[in-house]
């Protein structure tokens, strides 16, 4: 089978998402919904919930992790105690979801789940890359004008230098009317316009 094109209008704009996997498009009447999960256990959680037939999807990214002088990369998940699940109200066992090990709760409306808006999860889930985690970094590239948004140097304009698939960046800043290199996490920075 073929992963079909999914289309979802979102603000009177369509967004395609060709690159989902079957597997995590929802069908007819089916929806994504947040289950919170319990502290750190959102791997249980989707392999619990997974057991029991559900679609699920953790996010994750490659995070930089410093302790004593030493860095290291480990997946973390984007929405710590939370992961995604696709549900048909009228069809699914969806109070099950609730009793399942690693899950605290369905997020509520009044009687039943609220579901996540349409394309939200979509977007998530074609930023993956081949290997899995989410890449943030598909919005910048390499000779673009960047904005520092946090630390000594926020607001600063900078042109883009470098990027790797750890969340580090290189920018050079214009300083003193040289232009000097600077290594910074790929989260302080953000597009110039």
């Amino acid at each position: 089978m073929t992963a079909e094109k999914t289309t979802h209008v979102c603000r009177s704009h369509e967004v395609m998402f060709d690159d989902i996997p079957e597997k995590l498009q929802p069908g007819v009447g089916e929806r994504w919904f947040v289950a919170q999960t319990l502290f750190n256990r959102e791997n249980i959680a989707t392999s619990n919930l997974q057991r029991l037939g559900f679609r699920t999807f953790a996010p994750r990214f490659w995070r930089t992790v410093r302790h004593a002088r030493k860095s290291r990369n480990v997946l973390a998940p984007i929405f710590p105690s939370y992961a995604f699940v696709i549900l048909n109200l009228y069809r699914d066992r969806w109070r099950s979801v609730n009793g399942t090990v690693g899950v605290a709760s369905l997020l509520m409306g009044a009687e039943l789940p609220m579901a996540v808006p349409r394309g939200v999860v979509e977007a998530l889930i074609s930023r993956r890359g081949s290997v899995g985690p989410i890449g943030f970094h598909q919005d910048l590239k390499i000779g673009q004008t960047v904005r520092i948004l946090s630390g000594p140097f926020a607001e600063t304009l900078c042109q883009l230098d470098h990027l790797d698939g750890r969340g580090r960046v290189r920018v050079l800043l214009e300083i003193m009317g040289g232009k000097v290199p600077a290594h910074l996490d790929r989260s302080v920075l953000g597009p110039a316009a």
